[in-house]
């Protein structure tokens, strides 16, 4: 499962490996009201992450690790919703994974600074879908969880998944 995390709109995606390619499963955006305090947003995006593990049961969560800008508002509050993130998969009993926007850009599309756009067409053409994502934040979460899928992270959630639960299906 990857994660776009933001407390405004948080992407989600879930991808199955199959032998030597990705499935997309799922894949959305967990949105909150602006004008709701922060820990009413909050635990609507740990709610709605616990609903997801319960239903999905991936073998790890990876995160799209917090960029730091200019913004140190936007930055804290990207941190908060990584943090309930992490939560919700460690009460689902789901390791974590984090990537730097770089790492995750450079597995999906070969150079750490590919345009959003670029993340979104090779998402598809990764996964197979017949169209991009509409939004940016679920085709950020999917490419998450593709470069968590390809990655040496791949062998560690395998093995724990199998440790964990031997009849579940991997997901990424």
């Amino acid at each position: 499962m990857g994660i776009d995390p933001g407390t405004a709109n948080l992407g989600f995606g879930v991808v199955r490996v199959e032998g030597g390619h990705m499935v997309a499963v799922d894949g959305g955006v967990i949105e909150t009201r602006s004008d709701e305090a922060i820990e009413k947003r909050l635990a609507h995006i740990h709610s709605a992450l616990a609903d997801l593990i319960a239903w999905h049961q991936p073998a790890a969560m990876a995160i799209e690790d917090l960029y730091f800008g200019k913004n140190v508002g936007s930055a804290m509050k990207v941190g908060q919703a990584s943090g309930v993130a992490m939560l919700a998969a460690a009460q689902g009993g789901v390791s974590c994974f984090a990537y730097t926007p770089q790492a995750i850009k450079t597995a999906v599309c070969g150079s750490g600074n590919a345009a959003k756009r670029q993340v979104q067409k090779m998402v598809a053409t990764l996964l197979g879908l017949s169209e991009a994502p509409r939004s940016d934040h679920a085709a950020d979460a999917l490419a998450v969880a593709i470069c968590h899928g390809g990655t040496a992270g791949r062998r560690d959630a395998i093995a724990a998944a199998a440790a964990a639960r031997p009849s579940v299906r991997v997901a990424g």
